[in-house]
């Protein structure tokens, strides 16, 4: 379970620093090492110690619970995974959710609308 449980933890830090558009170089300088072990920390290859996660976590903005989250899961997310839960790891992805969150509250839900309804679905929004 301890390489499951490294794997799971580099992969929430690698959706965070995408997330946040951060390089892993410039994640490496801010928590003081170099950009490869940022990669070996986002495959599981290394573990990341209390330390460093407390480091990461306050670089990343997010409470050192961020990284745990969903491991009691960790059979479901990787179902999940070859289902195309990789879509979120996309670029294509990531761009769209910050250009999302962007636009103001009225935009993002007629944009919402438009796109249930190219799939398919109804808007749940009338007043858009």
């Amino acid at each position: 379970m301890g390489n499951d449980i490294d794997t799971h933890l580099g992969k929430r830090l690698r959706r965070r620093r995408r997330l946040l558009g951060l390089t892993q170089q410039q994640l490496a300088g801010t928590v003081g090492v170099r950009f490869q072990q940022i990669q070996k920390y986002e495959c599981g290859a290394n573990r990341i110690s209390a330390a460093r996660l407390w480091q990461l976590s306050e670089a990343l903005e997010v409470p050192v619970g961020y990284f745990y989250d969903g491991l009691s899961d960790v059979r479901r997310e990787a179902a999940n995974e070859s289902e195309g839960g990789e879509m979120f790891a996309r670029k294509e992805t990531l761009d769209l959710i910050r250009a999302y969150y962007l636009l103001g509250e009225r935009p993002r839900r007629r944009l919402l609308d438009l796109a249930k309804s190219l799939n398919g679905g109804a808007p749940e929004h009338a007043d858009a």
